[in-house]
């Protein structure tokens, strides 16, 4: 580490979600700078979470138990030291939620009132309002960092490359105004990607636009490690009413009885899985996929289990489908399976530090492997928290911190093509959707990686082709289907792949040359 790093700079975190606001409260009072895409909140996945937190905090449950759950829905690949780590530090966080004035459900007694999701054998989905709960918790951090003073927040602002210097991360470079503007460079002691996932890399995703890889793929372009790429889950519930991103009906729905059936009023899950609509994500995903294959359509029954009550339990779903000219107290709902949560990312340690020096990650962009191949339901919002309070426990303990980080312009950058960049966009994700998505196979892979093999963008879209590219060779490389990632071609776990895979993107790309 060079002495004119440690001299200057100071905290950046890129991502105005969960895990960045987060991280920047925990850090307080020392000056921190979060820069974010688009206004903070709105362009963050977890805004978007319906579902709540996973937490043990009720008497009749315990972090073993939740650690079982998340270990079986791992499909043998959960790093358990780090997923134990989560679930004990996971009860602790929700109070600290509770404190920045997240107004979670209470029942009578003024407990905490828990639902139960898919896969967890407890009622332990800590919830705001029935389906509300991203947006509750991202309103009170918001609130909690406009009167925390140590805490700048640019706003508008896309970071796309990052500073490396002697094998260290020094700042970012960003670009003004979602990438019209000026592009800026931030000296940077720590740097914290908080950036979400890359859902939207499909044609059909719950995600926002920002969810495009960014983080993920600035890190993967400085050298970073990369782990389980391969692993992408797809909700299977997504509203299948031809929207970008689609609408998601919330697992609690199928908690609360909601239950699958094709046109002719057939609940096929029953036929697949012992747990039938509560089955593991993945199972309920492929399900749906070859209903709709088939010609037969999926459908959200919840006309007996919910009735009369949607439009109180379940506001969100309920105006999405009224938007859409469904009533769900009277009709199902149409559904389909949509590219949602990326279970790999940018590998860290269990204090959120990357294989680069002066770079963390939290979140969505982040690989823990608390999720092995298949998240547990509503344990995304619980990493978020957990690994980004421990990135401000790790920085603090550094002593990195200073005055805030002070942009500098870069003289003589050229502009990016944008109309150019959204062709590419649309290209990779059609190709990501028809070749790298609930269904795999080599000879679509190959394609995939063909294709990608001849785009060429700004910074942005080679952040997003870069992290399109380490996703489809993973799932090529991984010649088994295990938790999100199914391979048509090999439908069977092999015990050679129980592991974790990682790769850098350098040593992807020299693999690439020699497949295509």
């Amino acid at each position: 580490m060079s002495t004119n790093r440690v001299e200057k700079g100071g905290i950046v975190i890129i991502g105005g979600g969960l895990a960045g606001l987060f991280c920047a409260l925990k850090l307080s009072p020392r000056p921190v700078t979060v820069l974010a895409s688009a206004p903070i909140g709105e362009g963050a996945s977890s805004a978007w979470a319906q579902g709540g937190i996973a937490a043990a905090v009720s008497d009749e449950d315990s972090a073993e138990e939740h650690l079982a759950d998340t270990i079986a829905a791992g499909a043998g690949i959960v790093d358990v030291d780090m997923a134990r780590l989560m679930v004990r530090e996971g009860p602790e966080r929700v109070h600290d939620l509770l404190a920045y004035g997240v107004p979670f459900d209470r029942d009578l007694e003024g407990r905490l009132a828990l639902s139960r999701e898919a896969a967890h054998s407890q009622r332990r989905i800590v919830r705001v309002g029935g389906d509300m709960a991203g947006r509750a918790i991202m309103e009170a951090l918001i609130a909690a960092v406009r009167r925390t003073p140590s805490i700048t927040v640019i706003e508008n602002l896309q970071a796309e490359r990052l500073l490396v210097e002697d094998g260290a991360v020094c700042g970012v470079v960003a670009h003004a105004d979602r990438g019209q503007g000026a592009r800026l460079r931030f000296p940077a002691r720590a740097v914290a990607i908080c950036t979400g996932g890359i859902g939207h890399l499909y044609r059909l995703t719950t995600n926002p636009s920002e969810a495009s890889g960014t983080g993920t793929g600035m890190a993967a372009r400085a050298g970073a490690v990369i782990a389980d790429a391969e692993f992408v889950q797809f909700h299977p519930t997504a509203l299948d009413v031809s929207r970008d991103p689609a609408p998601l009906a919330t697992e609690a729905l199928r908690g609360d009885g909601a239950t699958l059936i094709n046109r002719a009023g057939d609940r096929f899950m029953q036929a697949i899985h012992p747990d039938a609509e509560l089955a593991p994500r993945d199972i309920v995903a492929r399900g749906i996929f070859a209903e709709i294959q088939a010609g037969r359509g999926a459908f959200l029954d919840c006309r007996q289990a919910i009735g009369d009550h949607f439009p109180q339990m379940f506001p969100t779903v309920y105006r999405h489908c009224m938007e859409a000219g469904i009533d769900p107290v009277t009709a199902p709902i149409p559904v389909a399976p949509a590219a949602h949560y990326h279970m790999g990312g940018i590998w860290t340690d269990a204090d959120g530090r990357t294989s680069l020096t002066g770079l963390y990650a939290a979140g969505e962009a982040a690989c823990t492997g608390v999720h092995g191949a298949n998240r547990l339901a509503s344990n995304s919002l619980l990493e978020a928290v957990v690994f980004a309070a421990r990135i401000a426990l790790s920085i603090a303990s550094g002593n990195a911190g200073g005055a805030p980080a002070e942009p500098i312009v870069e003289e003589g950058a050229s502009a990016d093509d944008h109309e150019a960049d959204r062709r590419i966009m649309a290209d990779l994700r059609d190709i990501m959707n028809r070749n790298v998505g609930v269904l795999r196979e080599s000879a679509g892979l190959t394609g995939a990686l063909r294709a990608m093999a001849t785009m060429r963008g700004g910074d942005s879209i080679e952040n997003s082709l870069a992290v399109a590219r380490l996703v489809t060779l993973g799932a090529l490389l991984r010649e088994e289907s295990r938790g999100g990632h199914f391979r048509s071609d090999w439908p069977a776990e092999e015990q050679a792949f129980e592991r974790r895979s990682a790769l850098k993107l350098a040593d992807a790309e020299t693999m690439i040359a020699d497949i295509i």
